[in-house]
């Protein structure tokens, strides 16, 4: 009996040392980067250690029609529910992979009826023609983990996972900043076709007066030529902006997950608000990044795969048994007389593989050095893209400043050059040069503040979803 129980109780010590690892110590590189931005703040490494993104940015903005529509691609956009189906096939891979820690229990049965051959070899007259061969297990095998190859396949796999769940995050912010920046170039459209309509409408009345004039022997035919030439240039810019309107209502319903063809938003030219950028943004901000974060989780599981990959030079031991019942006869089958029982243990050691497992290993650390290069590349474009749009939010700023007093001034001159000329005291051409004047400035005043807009919601994203009154410097 105690023969019996001796291998039972040796897999049982193998288990008992099932505990070590042969992935390396995980460290995660450290960038090679300013300390801050150039605003104060200071910085620590990149990590995914706030997943929790500010879910609503954009209400910064006060527009009510935005939120809508993010709400809507959150919900029906295409890129987002495959980026989602892709989360969900790994969950469902480390669902499989986790199993692999944990036994394989089943049963297993044969219930069989046999005729011998009168001619079998060293058969015995006292063996039946007819018997039958009947059996009943319950099996169980389990893979001890003594080199942590199952604990780091798990590990890798945890990773890979939480790294799809950030891509995920990632598509939805690329979404949600793309969607705010078609929708603030239309509203800029929907202000231009407002500032172009009413230059249309006041275009053809001096065009009308000035026809008027010339029939009156006031003014020549290249007053009424020049008057005509404004008067289409700015209908035709009217139909360039109109066209460019409509190209960005098609690409929002496109990101909401709506047909092009009967989706439209309805104009709005009202005046936009402004956010507020806080001074002083502290760099632990890119820790939010999704695209930051998945780098690193990528970057955690190609190093558990060196553990993996080591693990294979070892050999594989596994536990294993099995108990039930087996009889000739099915009648009194389950009885203990009939009772059988297997408990052990099998191993599989590597002796030569042709460099196989050499290979492996070989790649697994090449994947480390790919996904290191890869998170230290995300870092640093993450710091180029928050300073690219401080710098164009800086002197956007000062963009805006001096158009809107070049607006001022070129109205006051339209003004006064009307004034002049219906009093003789101008030609038609200073009109023209100033209501030129005072068109451009005001189309352009709108650009910029379009531009301020966009440029903000790409900080906002650039730094993984806005900021909050915590994360500034204090």
């Amino acid at each position: 009996m105690r023969n019996r129980q001796r291998p039972a109780w040796g897999s049982i010590g193998l288990l008992a040392l099932s505990g070590c690892s042969f992935a390396p110590d995980y460290h995660p590189p450290k960038a090679e980067i300013a300390p801050a931005f150039r605003e104060e703040g200071p910085w620590r490494e990149a990590r995914p250690a706030d997943r929790a993104i500010a879910p609503d940015w954009w209400r910064a903005f006060g527009d009510p029609v935005l939120d809508r529509l993010q709400a809507q691609v959150a919900a029906s956009n295409t890129d987002l529910a495959i980026a989602m189906a892709r989360y969900d096939q790994a969950r469902g891979g480390l669902t499989q992979t986790r199993s692999v820690a944990l036994p394989d229990v089943s049963i297993a049965t044969d219930l069989t009826r046999n005729r011998q051959s009168a001619d079998r070899p060293l058969r015995s007259a006292a063996q039946p023609t007819y018997y039958g061969a009947h059996a009943v297990e319950a099996q169980f095998g389990f893979e001890l983990d003594l080199w942590g190859r199952i604990r780091n396949l798990i590990a890798s796999g945890k990773a890979q996972a939480e790294a799809s769940a950030d891509d995920v995050a990632e598509i939805r912010l690329s979404l949600q900043t793309e969607l705010a920046r078609q929708y603030f170039a239309l509203r800029g459209y929907d202000r231009q076709i407002a500032v172009l309509t009413q230059t249309v409408d006041a275009f053809a009345q001096a065009d009308h007066l000035t026809r008027r004039r010339v029939s009156g022997g006031v003014a020549s035919e290249l007053d009424a030529a020049r008057s005509g030439t404004l008067l289409a240039e700015a209908r035709a810019q009217l139909a360039d902006v109109q066209s460019q309107r409509a190209q960005a209502d098609h690409a929002i319903a496109t990101l909401i997950g709506e047909s092009a063809s009967r989706f439209t938003l309805a104009v709005d030219a009202g005046e936009p608000t402004m956010p507020v950028i806080p001074s002083g943004l502290p760099s632990t901000l890119l820790e939010r990044r999704p695209d930051i974060a998945a780098a690193e989780r990528r970057m955690f599981a190609a190093n558990a795969q060196i553990g993996v990959a080591r693990a294979a030079f070892f050999p594989a031991i596994r536990l294993g048994g099995g108990i039930g019942y087996q009889a000739t006869a099915l009648s009194g089958l389950m009885t203990a007389p009939n009772t059988l029982w297997s408990i052990g243990t099998s191993g599989l050691a590597p002796l030569f593989d042709g460099g196989r497992r050499r290979g492996s290993l070989a790649v697994a650390k090449a994947r480390w050095s790919e996904a290191t290069a890869s998170y230290r590349g995300k870092v640093l474009v993450a710091f180029q893209e928050v300073e690219d749009n401080l710098a164009s939010l800086h002197y956007l700023e000062d963009q805006l400043s001096a158009e809107r007093d070049a607006v001022r001034q070129a109205a006051a001159g339209e003004s006064l050059s009307v004034s002049k000329y219906t009093k003789g005291a101008a030609i038609y051409l200073d009109v023209i040069t100033a209501q030129t004047t005072a068109l451009r400035t005001r189309l352009a005043l709108i650009g910029l503040e379009t531009r301020h807009l966009q440029t903000s919601a790409r900080l906002m994203t650039a730094l993984g979803g806005g900021w909050s009154p915590d994360a500034r410097s204090g």
